[in-house]
């Protein structure tokens, strides 16, 4: 009983505590807002002056503007926060021309603000935009344009995964087949500048077949009731029965019925193992050029090496899972 007491009485004292604690973190918190409030107008004055005194185009109201963006985004006015991200990324442009190097930390900020708000299609807007500034102003070796590849492959994967955009099925298809098709292009582009075993490509690669897999796995989690086979879905049967006459005859007479083709069936399963394999076979190819790296790249250590060879076993176990899934009618 005492014990059972002590412990009520040391809970008490501890939820009193706890309590205490957040009300003062309440508190501070409150106290945060009262200070980013007088901040704001601070920093709404400082480029007030730069706006008069300078210009309104004056490169300096980057920096003010970014940091009057970063406060509301603290206090998570994102609506606020965004419209004074664009007015530094207009200052920008303006001084350092329509496509910068300058603009990137910008753009990045507003992909952040807008990830906050969930925003998503704002958000895939400016990864666009980044994409494209990055494809402008660096070259392909360049670790500028490749950080943003993977910042770009990154967030289209997470569209793909969450379906950030509540697409169907088949959009989500299209969707997943433009961003491969989208690292296609890049590594192109890499190979063509520096070869096929520059070991740039590696998370390239990675970032790629992720993407692959992650179509074959969706595919073949769809019933293959969804494939479009070549068969035709019915054919003509002919049926004949006998009817008695108005003179109490006997009298056979046949019509011509649809029934569904069997044959349709097995046509709606090769196209579903077909659309898989073509994933699978994607994945294939880009296992060839993890290979070509790992065997004749020399500034590859033996941990990038190990590295390389589990990533390719995990990926040679998936593509075989997903095709012998396909070939389960009872399954899919």
């Amino acid at each position: 009983m005492f014990s059972f007491v002590l412990g009520l009485y040391t809970c008490s004292g501890l939820y009193a505590q706890n309590r205490d604690q957040e009300e003062q973190s309440f508190e501070i918190s409150e106290e945060r807002a009262l200070e980013i409030s007088r901040e704001i107008e601070a920093h709404q004055a400082g480029i007030e002056e730069i706006q008069t005194k300078i210009g309104i185009y004056d490169q300096s109201l980057i920096e003010a503007y970014s940091s009057l963006a970063a406060l509301y985004d603290e206090i998570e006015d994102y609506e606020n926060a965004s419209a004074v991200f664009l007015d530094a990324l207009q200052v920008a442009r303006i001084n350092t021309g329509l496509f910068s190097a300058e603009q990137i930390p910008l753009v990045r900020l507003l992909i952040e603000n807008k990830i906050n708000a969930e925003e998503w299609r704002s958000a895939d807007d400016f990864h666009e935009l980044e994409y494209l500034i990055s494809s402008r102003v660096f070259a392909p070796l360049d670790s500028g344009y490749l950080n943003s590849v993977q910042s770009y492959g990154a967030w289209k994967l997470r569209v793909i995964r969450e379906n950030l955009f509540n697409q169907s099925g088949q959009s989500l298809v299209l969707t997943a087949g433009e961003v491969s098709s989208f690292y296609n292009r890049v590594i192109g582009k890499v190979e063509q500048e520096a070869g096929l075993q520059n070991r740039n490509l590696l998370n390239v690669l990675y970032t790629k077949t992720q993407v692959d897999m992650t179509l074959a796995r969706y595919i073949a989690s769809v019933p293959y009731t969804s494939f479009q086979g070549t068969a035709s879905p019915f054919i003509n049967q002919t049926r004949c029965r006998n009817i008695p006459n108005s003179r109490g005859q006997a009298v056979r007479q046949c019509y011509a019925v649809q029934v569904e083709n069997p044959r349709y069936r097995q046509s709606q399963r090769e196209a579903k193992r077909f659309a898989v394999s073509r994933h699978t076979r994607a994945v294939s190819r880009s296992i060839g050029k993890l290979e070509n790296i790992r065997n004749n790249n020399s500034e590859l250590t033996n941990a990038e090496k190990q590295n390389i060879d589990i990533q390719i076993s995990e990926l040679v176990m998936e593509s075989e899972r997903l095709l012998r899934g396909s070939d389960r009618p009872y399954l899919f």
